[in-house]
């Protein structure tokens, strides 16, 4: 059979209800390959997609959306649902700029029910889908999708305690690997572990299942026999081990082979058959065909482009921002025993494996639970700790209301370390870590440190430990420092300090984008015009002593940073320069940043010249600025 022979005849869903078991496990196979093959090529989310192929193939055999409607949960594991509703030819586009999403999209298509990227969110989208279509008379079923992992996360419990309470006939399908990013941690956890079997198991229990079924006469009796001392087993040891999901109101079906395509849809079908609320337990490995995102899940879970038949090559060499964070941090806790480092979820992602390694005790890994773990860590601040809290800006959002309730208005020290922040790229609008200076910037009490660089970046840190007090937060980016800024020292305190000389224009840049600025600076001066760059290090409060005797001579101010424009803190900056220095004509007080519109999926620096904040905009805007102040 030549390559995808079964996946170029699938225009849609009803192409797969045509297909026999054997055709399915086929078209599975071609699923598999063709998500490998162009991960490989574009990168993005590897091992979680490879773990739902049979799941995909089952679900669309058995529901017909856009009628029943699918929800799938963070949505980083939907390319094999893209593929089966009518976007192979898009697929070689995945999370190129002006491609296919790496998630959910309604826009996209309209068998994507509902947009997705944060984890736990499914069950409360779904159920809304489903009232929604209760209301207006539509039968239609809705299926939610979620993790193990996204179940740490509290939401998720909001959604099946509101679905249990009126019982509606939701489908939420537990898609249970045991891992979010990192192998998933706390009680929950553990409960599902005593739900769960061995695949061994699974397949002994199963086997014995069609053998009795098809046995005459003794066989089906013995089998619902069986059954019934399963049941009463579990009724009689339930005060010791609460099926969770039966008390939130659910009928449980599981747990069963997520990779067994006939058992899935003879489940999904009874599911599908029920009026009332019901969860099925499935078993999935994630990165399931491709051998090595089998043996290391973590490491291909969220990936560049790499050498299929090599694998994924990691060079001890080359470091980035998360790398100089743990290096950094693993020295702050050896001279502090105070310190103390929280995560949600992503321990080795966020850079936090060295520091558990040699500091276990003064570790916590709280699970995809942002909001608890922020409000933790102000207890943990209160009762005289210094707890650093490691999160991903996009993820951070989630914890807005603990940061300004519990953090800053008691003006606690924690510690906010926020990696990839700015703009990240492929992921697309849910994951850009555009938003949280922004939001940061409105907080009382907090200051906001950017650094351009590693040993700025060890800088901070220290002095955020050791001198400051009170909330503090540093925002750094995805991938590597750039090599313009490798070699700038850092000076001592986070006040505003010049990195280039110039009397005529300046450029005030906030972190990394001093890349940017000193590269407009040199097209500047090339043509004729004196640029000075300042690296404003700490955006919250801004420092007015140490800046404004820094702009004294020049006619021209452009600000730059990674994040939103307006609002940002650019744009509050540029209204308190024109009232400071009533010399320089608002007009030629210029703010680079990002629009007020979602930020779409691309490369880095594709991003930054389609948001016109590269070093040829900004030269060409300050350049025009300035020859028109002085004609």
């Amino acid at each position: 059979m030549a390559a995808n022979d079964i996946l170029n005849t699938i225009q849609g869903p009803d192409d797969i209800k045509a297909l026999n078991d054997k055709e399915c496990q086929e078209l599975s196979h071609e699923l598999h390959e063709t998500i490998i093959d162009r991960v490989s090529q574009n990168g993005g989310h590897l091992s979680s997609n490879l773990g739902v192929v049979e799941l995909t193939v089952a679900l669309l055999s058995v529901f017909s959306p856009p009628n029943d409607q699918i929800v799938w949960d963070v949505g980083h594991q939907s390319y094999s649902y893209k593929l089966l509703t009518g976007r192979q030819k898009e697929f070689e586009t995945l999370r190129q700029f002006d491609g296919m999403s790496g998630f959910p999209r309604p826009s996209e298509s309209e068998y994507d029910a509902f947009g997705t990227g944060h984890s736990s969110t499914s069950v409360s989208a779904a159920l809304g889908l489903l009232r929604a279509k209760k209301l207006q008379g539509d039968d239609g079923h809705v299926v939610a999708i979620i993790g193990d992992g996204s179940l740490t996360g509290g939401m998720a419990y909001e959604g099946l305690n509101d679905t249990g309470h009126l019982g509606e006939n939701l489908i939420v399908i537990l898609n249970d690997n045991q891992m979010s990013i990192d192998k998933n941690v706390g009680a929950l956890s553990k409960h599902l572990l005593s739900f769960r079997s061995s695949r061994a198991y699974i397949r002994a229990k199963n086997k014995m299942e069609k053998i009795l079924l098809h046995t005459p006469i003794i066989g089906r009796p013995v089998f619902r026999f069986l059954r019934m001392i399963k049941t009463w087993i579990r009724i009689t040891l339930r005060r010791n081990n609460p099926v969770i999901f039966e008390d939130l109101g659910f009928k449980y079906f599981g747990p069963f082979n997520g990779h067994d395509i006939p058992l899935l849809k003879k489940k999904l079908e009874m599911a599908k058959s029920m009026n009332e609320p019901v969860l099925v337990h499935i078993i999935t490995q994630k990165g399931r065909g491709y051998t090595n995102a089998e043996k290391n899940p973590s490491l291909y879970h969220g990936i560049s482009s790499f050498d299929r038949k090599k694998g994924i090559q990691v060079d001890p060499n080359k470091k980035t921002f998360t790398d100089a964070f743990s290096d950094a941090i693993v020295k702050e806790g050896r001279e502090d025993k105070r310190v103390v480092a929280v995560c949600a979820a992503m321990m080795s992602s966020i850079g936090l494996s060295e520091f558990r390694k040699e500091m276990k005790l003064r570790f916590f890994d709280v699970g995809i639970a942002e909001e608890h773990a922020v409000t933790m860590a102000a207890g943990m601040a209160k009762n005289g700790m210094i707890p650093v809290v490691a999160l991903y800006s996009t993820f951070i959002q989630r914890s807005i209301d603990q940061i300004l309730h519990d953090v800053c208005l008691m003006n606690l020290h924690v510690v906010f370390a926020i990696d990839r922040a700015g703009i990240v790229g492929a992921d697309g609008p849910t994951h850009q870590g555009i938003y949280e200076m922004a939001f940061m910037n409105t907080m009382p009490n907090i200051m906001l440190f950017s650094p351009m660089n590693y040993a700025e970046l060890g800088h901070m840190l220290h002095y955020a430990i050791t001198e400051a007090r009170g909330p503090i937060a540093i925002r750094y980016p995805r991938g590597a420092e750039p090599e313009i800024l490798s070699s700038i020292p850092t000076v001592p305190g986070i006040a505003p300090r010049s990195i280039r000389e110039g009397n005529q224009v300046a450029i005030i840049s906030i972190g990394v984008m001093a890349k940017e600025a000193l590269e407009a600076a040199s097209i500047l001066e090339n043509r004729g015009i004196s640029c000075q760059v300042i690296d404003l290090r700490c955006a919250k409060p801004i420092m007015w002593d140490f800046l404004l005797p820094l702009l004294t001579s020049v006619k021209v101010i452009a600000t730059i940073e990674d994040g939103v424009k307006e609002f940002g803190i650019g744009s509050g900056l540029i209204i308190e320069l024109a009232r400071r220095l009533p010399n320089i004509p608002a007009r030629n007080m210029l703010s680079f940043g990002i629009e007020d519109a979602p930020l779409k999926a691309g490369k880095r620096e594709e991003l930054i010249r389609f948001e016109k904040m590269n070093a040829d905009s900004i030269a060409n805007a300050m350049e025009k600025h300035f020859l028109e102040n002085n004609n």
